[in-house]
């Protein structure tokens, strides 16, 4: 079934594109001075080391809540109690509540986990980027197996326009770059990844840059579908890339840096059952999953993602 061209791909926090969220790391900061979680409360925290069932805490936006849902389905199904403590906000707050116990785990993308641990991380392909992640964690926190789920910024083009050059890869695109114009957001002109690493990589030099602060949803889309622009940064698992029959240009040169999908978590209350149910979803879930799972969440069908995530594991045959 054909979507809407208007499907409204729900805008990510400005920690998924880099380090971002300068509000979070305020408030992550302050109440790190002052001895706090962000969640504290009675209500929402575990204690390290307990015995009650494992928190699985998600980032401000759907597909992190998806995840998460599916992270605790895995773990309730393989006989490990597990809770959501979905919508905790950006990196920040997520990260330092893994990090105190507030939360036990939570689910991540690889690469910008690592570009927040260290911001002049020079890995960017999927394997250096895992193997780089133990070796800047704190101590007390880990990450699982990678899955081949990935979510992560790309160079899209209409269908007509792939035709038109012959694109398949930035490669291609970069022999006409002059002509183009570009849609995304107005950081894309100066973040290490935008112009930049276009020029650096591929001697990439667009012909100017239309910013949306849309994180590639709707006003991007229609702006591309238009030809108003002829180049989009549009998230690998946004619907409306399928439903519109865009092409997503290969990147051979790693200049977006690998964003697999992985859990991140507290040693404390992990234990190896838990592992082998987490690391039983990474094994399975994929790119097309999250998009699949993004479409029923946030398009028509509107469904909860505690919902969808069930049907998925049953789908998987991860939980009955």
């Amino acid at each position: 079934m054909k979507y809407s061209s208007t499907f409204a791909s729900p805008p990510r926090p400005l920690t998924r594109r880099g380090l971002g969220g300068l509000v979070g790391v305020s408030l992550a900061l302050a109440l790190s001075a002052c001895g706090g979680s962000p969640l504290s409360s009675p209500s929402t925290s575990a204690p390290s080391g307990g015995s009650g069932p494992l928190v699985v805490g998600s980032a401000d936006f759907p597909e992190s809540q998806i995840i998460a849902e599916i992270y605790a389905g895995a773990l309730n199904a393989a006989g490990v109690a597990a809770s959501t403590k979905p919508n905790i906000g950006s990196r920040e707050i997520y990260f330092k509540a893994v990090q105190d116990g507030s939360i036990d785990l939570a689910p991540d993308y690889s690469g910008n986990l690592l570009s927040y641990l260290d911001a002049n991380a020079p890995e960017v392909s999927a394997d250096d980027v895992y193997k780089a992640l133990p070796g800047k964690l704190p101590q007390g926190l880990g990450v699982l197996d990678a899955s081949k789920a990935e979510d992560k910024d790309a160079m899209v083009v209409t269908k007509a326009t792939a035709e038109k050059y012959q694109l398949k890869s930035i490669t291609d695109l970069a022999k006409v770059c002059k002509d183009l114009t570009m849609a995304a957001p107005a950081t894309f002109e100066t973040r290490a990844y935008g112009f930049p690493g276009l020029k650096a990589n591929y001697n990439c030099v667009l012909k100017g840059l239309k910013p949306f602060s849309d994180g590639g949803g709707n006003l991007t889309l229609q702006a591309l579908l238009t030809d108003e622009v002829q180049v989009a940064d549009i998230y690998t698992t946004t619907p409306s890339i399928q439903d519109n029959d865009l092409v997503v240009l290969e990147d051979p040169k790693n200049n977006f840096k690998a964003q697999q999908v992985l859990p991140l978590y507290n040693s404390a209350k992990m234990t190896d059952k838990a592992k082998d149910a987490l690391n039983a979803v990474s094994k399975v879930l994929t790119t097309e999953d999250l998009i699949n799972l993004n479409r029923a969440v946030s398009g028509d069908q509107k469904q909860n993602p505690k919902d969808a995530a069930a049907a998925w594991l049953k789908e998987k045959g991860l939980a009955k």
